[in-house]
């Protein structure tokens, strides 16, 4: 689940919207099994399905957010809110890594570039300099401001990270990462699809030391924290799922855990404002110290940075971007 897609142009766009959902899912020759629901990985176990959902929906009630009355699991058929509710079903992505992966293997093509190829570009750079700054003790307001050293002398700084990619998808941005100076790389997606296509570039493009698992980060099974994880489009895509907003909370819960003490997380979105995404980060805080018995709660994260080049446009008076990269810190 490596994120959304932004259409090169109208034509395109207007072609995908008149698809019909139905056509998107059903075409045999590009489906996998659906039994790849139960994540096959050996680690450790978490809270049981319903309860998780159970959890959710009252945080969500507690928070006056209205949510679906009956869950509805992945492996159900898409309802009639079309596209983009389908994007946030697993089928969707297992039917459409299994078209690349064929792809791949027939003509050795890499598949899509989510988001394109200057926005990974970006989020690569920028978040090597925010982990230098970071491990050179400076806690950065403008991080596209900062000269970082040159990737030979950063290697130093960024072999003390370890990386976790959710939602990698093909896990270009891994490799993206370790040309960066990155060593410890780590990449999860819930497709199998997926991480077979992760894998087989990562091994065409000599980079054996990227290591790629079957797992799904609302329900993960790692008992790992890293010091750094990136979400390039996943939480767009849990959004997208006819029960996003349950998802969504469920969502940080996980992710906390994930993220080390001290560690960074940096969610790039195109369904999501830099504002949002930092309000969405403060709900979970209060969330999570309502849930707290402690006599001081804290904050479990805070706003770092958010990448300030990405191209910007006015609509109604507002200044916006088509991308948002924020990073929050795990205290």
């Amino acid at each position: 689940m490596a994120g959304l897609r932004l259409g090169p142009d109208d034509s395109e766009l207007s072609q995908q919207s008149r698809t019909a959902p139905a056509d998107l899912i059903s075409d045999d020759d590009r489906s996998v099994a659906a039994d790849s629901w139960s994540i096959k990985s050996d680690y450790g176990s978490t809270l049981d399905d319903d309860q998780r959902h159970a959890d959710a929906a009252e945080a969500l009630s507690a928070a006056n957010l209205r949510a679906p009355s009956d869950y509805s699991s992945d492996k159900e058929e898409p309802d009639a809110e079309g596209v983009t509710s389908m994007l946030g079903l697993q089928s969707y992505w297992d039917a459409a890594y299994a078209d690349e992966l064929a792809n791949f293997r027939e003509h050795g093509h890499t598949g899509e570039v989510w988001f394109g190829a200057d926005v990974m570009e970006v989020v690569a750079s920028w978040t090597k300099n925010l982990c230098i700054d970071i491990s050179q003790g400076r806690m950065p307001n403008h991080v596209d401001n900062i000269k970082s050293d040159p990737v030979e002398q950063g290697d130093k700084y960024l072999s003390d990270w370890s990386v976790l990619d959710i939602g990698t998808g093909n896990g270009l941005l891994l490799q993206k990462l370790s040309k960066q100076g990155f060593s410890d790389l780590t990449g999860t997606d819930y497709s199998e699809g997926a991480i077979d296509l992760a894998r087989s570039l990562a091994g065409r493009d000599g980079l054996p030391n990227i290591h790629f698992l079957v797992d799904d980060v609302l329900d993960t099974k790692l008992e790992r924290q890293f010091q750094l994880v990136v979400d390039k489009g996943t939480l767009d895509a849990i959004g997208l799922h006819p029960d996003g907003s349950i998802k969504r909370v469920m969502y940080w819960d996980s992710v906390s855990r994930l993220v080390a003490p001290g560690g960074v997380l940096v969610i790039t979105s195109c369904n999501s404002t830099k504002d949002e995404l930092v309000q969405e980060m403060e709900s979970f805080n209060q969330r999570s110290v309502t849930q707290e018995h402690d006599e001081t709660p804290k904050d479990k994260f805070q706003y770092l940075s958010h990448v300030r080049t990405y191209p910007t446009f006015m609509f109604g008076g507002s200044v916006g971007s088509r991308v948002a990269t924020v990073a929050f810190l795990r205290n």
